[in-house]
């Protein structure tokens, strides 16, 4: 494409307004946003492929938005899958971004982050494939907080005879992913998580925590063990709506103290990786569950219906002291 042409056509995909701003901060225009895309399309959409889609879009004039239904005016040749949502009780038709025609015209839509879940739907029993750990900070830790208490999860990992690959989150934590060895239940991948999340926390507790709500993390690094099922986790290689347009990118263990996820960009990534897909080589092969983890897991409570039901009793107690009880 020349350099200035505000619209064209790649991989037959029409594309309009390339010059408007991406988002406030983005420091890029939607140009950019599409030559990233296009740089990373083949790493992007290996993580991507046969996944349920979720993207966060920011059209001009709105707030940036997350998106799961496909719309109507979506192009016929996107392929789709229809899964009922137990949460809001209803169907959603979720895109499948399996190649590159799907991924620009997510692009012109203005689709700026990109969450596939961690079920694949290319199998009938739709196996979730790997077992995630996100470790988030609380506001203005530094992100050596967050190398430390993911190196707790690396140490968990190790402890049961685990490993996982570690990237950043593209926002100010990370994601540690362990591949899991097909058969696995959903269930047991979730108890597992849970019990890993509980042992990483117990190595250090003034800096980690697993509270699920946020007035009780006590200024501590949380480490989310709730990603399972149909979960999504922002892929690797997305970008994200933050200033500078960061991405979502592999780091080694051993390199972790010493980068910032601000460190990687859609204009910095592409030289980063060239043809290679650091991700990939980083993750290591699918590995059974112990089943001993499974079941430390078992006896620990779901965090989100813990927390609800915390909840509801400190609301009515606030109810019983209003009332003077």
């Amino acid at each position: 494409m020349v350099s200035g042409e505000t619209s064209g056509r790649r991989a037959e995909v029409e594309l309009t307004n390339l010059d408007q701003p991406l988002f406030d901060g983005a420091d890029a225009a939607k140009r950019d946003l599409v030559d990233y895309l296009e740089a990373v399309g083949e790493q992007l959409l290996g993580e991507l492929r046969d996944r349920p889609l979720s993207v966060m879009r920011a059209l001009r004039g709105q707030r940036p938005f997350m998106q799961k239904n496909l719309p109507r005016y979506a192009p016929p040749w996107v392929r789709t899958v229809v899964i009922w949502a137990e949460s809001s009780k209803r169907e959603v038709t979720y895109a499948l971004c399996n190649d590159r025609a799907t991924l620009l015209w997510f692009a012109n839509q203005r689709a700026v982050e990109y969450h596939p879940t961690l079920v694949r739907v290319d199998r009938p029993d739709h196996p979730q494939t790997h077992l995630v750990l996100d470790v988030d900070p609380p506001p203005g830790a530094p992100f050596e907080a967050v190398a430390r208490t993911a190196r707790l999860v690396r140490e968990a990992l190790a402890e049961v005879g685990l490993a996982g690959a570690v990237k950043t989150s593209g926002a100010k934590g990370v994601h540690v992913f362990v591949p899991v060895a097909q058969p696995a239940a959903t269930e047991a991948i979730a108890a597992a998580t849970r019990a890993l999340a509980a042992r990483a926390e117990r190595i250090d507790p003034e800096l980690a925590t697993t509270a699920y709500v946020l007035a009780d993390r006590e200024g501590k690094v949380f480490i989310d063990g709730t990603r399972a099922g149909g979960a999504s986790v922002v892929a690797a290689y997305s970008p994200r709506l933050r200033p500078g347009t960061t991405v979502s990118f592999p780091v080694p263990w051993d390199e972790l103290d010493r980068v910032a996820p601000t460190d990687f960009t859609i204009r910095a990534v592409p030289a980063l990786i060239g043809a290679g897909n650091p991700w990939a080589d980083h993750l290591p092969e699918p590995q059974p569950l112990p089943p001993e983890l499974v079941g430390e897991g078992r006896a620990i409570p779901v965090a989100r219906v813990a927390a609800m039901h915390e909840g509801k009793r400190r609301a009515r107690s606030r109810r019983r002291e209003a009332d003077g009880e």
